[in-house]
């Protein structure tokens, strides 16, 4: 497989960085962080999240937020809708691409979601049947396909269904999320051996959280498969409250950084990130998890 010579970033910073955050955000923040990004070259932004304020108060108001957006042509502005509510709810805020989520492991998804994987997936399809009549793409994504923290490993096979699942009911494309960051450079070709042979590379993408320090390199084996589409987070955001220990998503600029020494094009200024970076962390007064970010700002 040749590796791909441009890489779309799908960057999860606003809605799956920011649900973790303890301090609470303003709508004002959480737009001028989606247009500083757009601004800096990034397309494809997921926004928000239309979910029960109750559970992720973080998320409340994303109305307001995609209401309130400066957009800018060629980027896409997307929301997680893991019901037909919160579909409904995304469609009157004028979001134009949506997603839903499953997981490869049983006991994730009942204390992720308290159901099983079979009854995530049958939810989903009045949202799938819904966002074909407004002519809305769905992504979908799958989580713990490398480790779950209740189970240990999770069968390859289990991840292949999942996706196989996810892509019938119609989504356009399928992230893979290593949820709490235990994979390896051997897991992910494992996974990838599993998965290529049947499910269209072109419609996979990875989700890597650094938890052990492997991110990086397990983004690097899925370029060597031909996956050209990763998910990242400005500054590291972000971690899975249902997963103990489980640090950020990537770093957005760390993974731009590789990126760029490979030679692979993704049409995003990483001095601009590194700035956006910086900026977002000292709103939350938070330390920034980017070493490209931390690297960049003392030299």
């Amino acid at each position: 497989m040749t590796i791909p010579t441009t890489v779309r970033i799908v960057e999860v910073g606003p809605r799956d960085g920011l649900q973790n955050e303890a301090k609470p955000i303003s709508v004002a923040t959480r737009i001028e962080l989606i247009e500083r990004l757009a601004k800096a070259g990034v397309s494809h932004i997921e926004a928000g999240s239309f979910v029960s304020p109750k559970w992720v108060p973080q998320m409340s108001a994303s109305d307001e937020v995609f209401k309130g957006l400066a957009r800018q042509d060629g980027v896409t502005y997307s929301a997680l809708t893991p019901n037909l509510r919160g579909l409904e709810a995304a469609i009157e805020s004028g979001v134009r691409e949506v997603a839903v989520f499953a997981a490869a492991s049983e006991e994730f998804s009942q204390k992720n979601i308290n159901c099983s994987i079979a009854e995530s997936l049958s939810r989903f399809k009045p949202v799938m049947r819904r966002a074909a009549e407004e002519s809305i793409p769905v992504r979908g994504y799958v989580s713990c396909v490398l480790g779950c923290p209740y189970e240990g490993n999770v069968d390859p096979t289990q991840v292949l269904k999942v996706s196989t699942s996810l892509m019938e009911m119609g989504c356009f494309e399928v992230s893979l999320g290593d949820t709490i960051g235990t994979g390896t450079v051997g897991s992910m070709r494992v996974l990838l051996d599993t998965l290529v042979p049947t499910l269209t590379v072109s419609h996979l993408a990875l989700h890597c959280h650094d938890t052990y320090g492997q991110a990086l390199a397990n983004i690097s084996a899925g370029l060597d498969y031909g996956i050209a589409i990763i998910d990242a987070s400005i500054a590291g955001l972000g971690g899975c409250p249902y997963a103990r220990g489980a640090s950020g998503n990537v770093a957005t600029e760390d993974v731009l950084f590789m990126l760029n020494g490979m030679g692979i094009d993704t049409r995003i200024d990483l001095p601009s990130m590194v700035e956006t970076g910086n900026w977002i962390c000292a709103e939350l007064k938070r330390s920034n998890q980017s070493r490209v970010g931390l690297a960049a700002s003392v030299s």
